[in-house]
């Protein structure tokens, strides 16, 4: 299964692409439509094998040069340039004050709560 995927992240060559039928392996239930892949699942095979290999060293940079025989400075910019094809939810960070009024906006708590959290 490996070498088909292979073949077909070099056949795609990085092109975006969707999925139109889905078969589970154990049975005859198939699923058809328009399916994304995943990010991961659009990195080059190259880059796959790098991620795989870097998880399986639980995020070791040390690890990873070791696997593949190359320096910490490579290490680092393939990953950077891997992290840069991948979309991050932005996390907006809201002031403890705030999570206090949505506290008590949605009822989680009452407004003594709120008064006794906002004071202290």
């Amino acid at each position: 299964m490996t070498t088909e995927w292979n073949e077909l992240t070099k056949m795609t060559r990085g092109k975006p692409m969707t999925v139109e039928r889905v078969r589970l392996v154990d049975s005859d239930i198939a699923i058809e439509g328009s399916f994304t892949l995943p990010t991961l699942a659009s990195l080059s095979w190259e880059d796959q094998v790098f991620v795989m290999v870097f998880v399986r060293c639980h995020g070791s940079i040390k690890e990873t040069e070791a696997t593949f025989g190359i320096s910490y400075p490579t290490v680092k910019n393939r990953l950077n340039r891997i992290a840069k094809q991948f979309q991050f939810v932005e996390i907006v960070k809201i002031s403890p004050e705030e999570e206090v009024l949505d506290g008590l906006k949605s009822g989680e708590i009452s407004a003594e709560e709120a008064i006794r959290r906002l004071t202290t």
